[in-house]
Formats: C-alpha cells, structure tokens, sequence
C-alpha cells in the first residue's frame, strides 16, 4: 500500500512539474512570438520607407486623433498630423534617403502591449547629411493587428 502511495505522488508531483514547464514555456514563445511580429511589421516599414512610400511606411501606425509621436519638435497628436509632418519633412526619395532599424530591446509587457527601443538612421548620397536617433515605440495588439500607439523619437 505504501508503494502505490509512492507512485501515485510521484505520478502527482511529474504531472505538476510538467504544468508548470508547460505553462511556463508558452508564456515565453508567446513573448517571443509577439516581438517576432513586431520585427516583421518594422521590416516591413523599412522597405516601404526605402521604396518611398510613407503611407505604406505609416500602416502600422495607430490611426486614431489618440496617436503620439514625440519629436524634436515635441509632442504632436493623430494619425494625419504625423503622416502629413513625415510628408512636408521628407519630400522626395532623395530626402528620404534609406532608412534602417536596429532594434535593441522588445519587452513585452502581456499579451497584448510590447515595448521596442532602438536605433534609426537613415543614410543618404552625400553621408554628411546621415541621421540618426534612437525610439522608444509602444505597441498594442488592437483586434489581431498590432499598431504603434506611441512614438517618442529622437
């Protein structure tokens, strides 16, 4: 009787233990997964940027009177506000020049909300106009899209 006892503790305590691993290791691969969209989505936003095309470029954007986007210029509001700054900033390709992402850090915060901080720069023809910066972008999952809500740029 005491043996059974044993083995059905045991059958407990391995059944709990892979629960657990279970739970545990799907809550990372959904993080994980999370952060691989994102990238996509930011890729994505790199070749319609480098093609010239900012409204493809600002499809991941939230478009909603609620958007922020905080510049050197400071804080600026709404979808059209922030297409139309991007549009009377870069007026043509060569302007535009090309743009890319180094994302450093994707931290999500549940299923739903992830943060991106990174490095951008956009390198053109003649290199002493380069730019550069780093962001800070937060991303919600609004019905299955993921969209950038806020945008502080530097």
């Amino acid at each position: 009787m005491k043996k059974l006892k044993n083995s059905v503790n045991r059958i407990k305590y391995f059944f709990f233990l892979f629960l657990f691993i279970k739970c545990d290791g799907s809550k990372l691969n959904k993080n994980f997964d999370s952060c691989d969209e994102i990238y996509y989505l930011m890729e994505d936003q790199e070749k319609s940027w480098n093609s010239g095309n900012i409204d493809d470029f600002m499809i991941p954007y939230w478009k909603n009177d609620s958007l922020i986007f905080l510049g050197k210029s400071g804080v600026n509001y709404g979808w059209g506000k922030i297409n139309n700054n991007y549009k009377n900033t870069y007026k043509n390709t060569i302007e535009m020049g090309r743009l890319e992402f180094n994302n450093l850090i994707c931290k999500s915060l549940n299923d739903t909300t992830s943060i991106v901080t990174g490095k951008w720069s956009i390198y053109r023809l003649d290199s002493s106009k380069n730019i550069g910066g780093y962001y800070t972008l937060i991303w919600i999952k609004k019905d299955k899209d993921w969209k950038i809500i806020y945008d502080h740029t530097s």
